[in-house]
């Protein structure tokens, strides 16, 4: 593929900053007068036309003025990724939010798709890390029901893990703090994805609830909880009602929205734009990732996801100044 000439790259990143700001289709007379194009309209115009032909910019059928493609924001994305940054107060706000926000991991986490959704005005998520990696600190089989008893597993990675079993005829208070007692001394101080044996007590209806409830545990070893904050701001960023509904329907599996940050962050990218991340009904959307990174460790994910038409300089730098103070956040506790 050619290289964009200075010129030709100058009148591509003036539209994609003009259609960033007004959602309107640019026209050639308008990018003659920017700063820094000292060529005629005619020549923006062939200029124009150049583009087009190589796949940068569109030209919708009712419109004199084009509008960027996928391919045209991917190279001003790539020209601005390393400028820029947050301004002060940007950066007061966030340094303040994470120095005051107390509570466990799974509030942090949602507080902190609220505090980027509000910053940003796109939807913001976050993706938390496996339970697996983490060490339980204790665990609890609480009764529901003369049927029914929830797990309940807090971790030193600050989340809690709970999760509905049958109980087995005839359990009653007794046998559930039996359980209590032997699961905790088999497994406090135990990663979930590491060897776990929990002996046998002899006892039928607490080996039973003891059995169950490891299955449980295991079950949820490998799990990533998804946070989301801001998707309101999907509906307001499309005229389209049925592109809305494909979105918000797509944001709801959150099987979807993890492996989707785990591809794009598998890729080595920061920004996937449009069809780059190959979630067909999230085509219209470009996704701002950033690893989340405490003592060295890679225990989640920030992002925002928002229209290819989203601002991308300040997306960008908002979402690595949140992931850089939730990891400073996260290290000091």
């Amino acid at each position: 593929m050619p290289m964009l000439d200075e010129r030709k790259t100058a009148i591509l990143m003036a539209v994609v900053q003009e259609y960033i700001a007004t959602a309107q289709p640019v026209g050639s007379s308008h990018i003659a007068q920017v700063s820094g194009i000292k060529v005629s309209p005619a020549t923006v115009r062939n200029d124009m036309a150049s583009l087009e032909q190589d796949g940068y910019l569109a030209q919708p059928h009712t419109s004199a003025g084009r509008v960027p493609t996928d391919k045209g924001y991917r190279l001003f994305v790539d020209q601005i990724a390393p400028q820029g940054g947050v301004d002060a107060q940007t950066r007061q706000q966030v340094g303040t939010f994470f120095d005051s926000t107390h509570g466990r991991l799974e509030e942090l986490l949602q507080n902190t798709t609220h505090l980027l959704a509000d910053l940003t005005k796109y939807a913001a998520v976050a993706v938390g890390p496996k339970a697996e990696v983490a060490v339980m600190r204790s665990v609890q089989v609480v009764g529901l029901s003369a049927s029914n008893a929830t797990v309940v597993v807090v971790l030193s990675n600050g989340s809690v893990e709970s999760a509905t079993i049958e109980l087995p005829d005839g359990v009653g208070q007794t046998h559930l703090g039996a359980a209590t007692v032997h699961l905790s001394n088999a497994l406090v101080g135990k990663s979930m994805s590491g060897e776990i044996n929990v002996m046998a007590t002899g006892e039928d209806l607490v080996d039973s609830i003891c059995k169950r409830a490891m299955d449980a545990i295991v079950s949820h070893a490998t799990d990533q909880p998804v946070y989301m904050g801001g998707a309101s701001a999907m509906a307001r960023a499309f005229d389209a009602v049925d592109t809305v509904r494909a979105i918000l329907g797509t944001l709801e599996q959150q099987y979807v929205v993890v492996s989707l940050v785990r591809d794009v962050l598998g890729r080595g990218l920061s920004v996937a734009i449009g069809g780059e991340h190959g979630v067909e009904p999230l085509a219209a959307c470009s996704v701002i990732v950033a690893p989340v990174v405490a003592d060295g460790e890679h225990i989640g994910t920030v992002g925002v996801l928002g229209p290819t038409r989203m601002n991308y300089p300040k997306a960008m730098a908002t979402v690595g100044v949140v992931s850089d103070e939730l990891g400073r956040r996260l290290s000091e506790s």
